[in-house]
């Protein structure tokens, strides 16, 4: 951990005129395991979000937020990486992504070819 601290230093920082973004290593390494989170979720589910990778972090996004703020659940043995409770999230993110599935499912048009 030392290492990849070292080589990313305190994290990513934007400057536009006078506004300042600062994006610190956990915020990064929380995006990425909600990335993780949501393309797994995806993938249990067998349907994929819009947008690709990014609409797979928002899905995962949600999810964490729903089931760790919205409906509070307490699993035991949850494992919690860089601040993440894993088993919760991929739970939320799996259940975003079905509600996803059922609301717009009947949403999309089935393109078929003429002969």
């Amino acid at each position: 951990m030392q290492a990849l601290s070292f080589i990313l230093a305190d994290g990513v920082t934007i400057k536009v005129g006078s506004y300042v973004l600062s994006f610190g290593l956990d915020f990064i390494l929380y995006l990425v395991i909600a990335g993780v989170v949501g393309l797994i979720a995806e993938y249990i589910v067998g349907w994929r979000v819009p947008l690709g990778i990014i609409g797979a972090i928002i899905a995962a996004l949600v999810g964490m937020w729903l089931i760790t703020q919205l409906i509070p659940i307490t699993i035991v043995g949850d494992y919690v990486l860089y601040g993440v409770p894993l088993i919760r999230a991929f739970i939320g993110a799996i259940l975003f992504v079905a509600l996803w599935h059922l609301l717009t499912f009947g949403l999309t048009r089935r393109r078929y070819r003429t002969v």
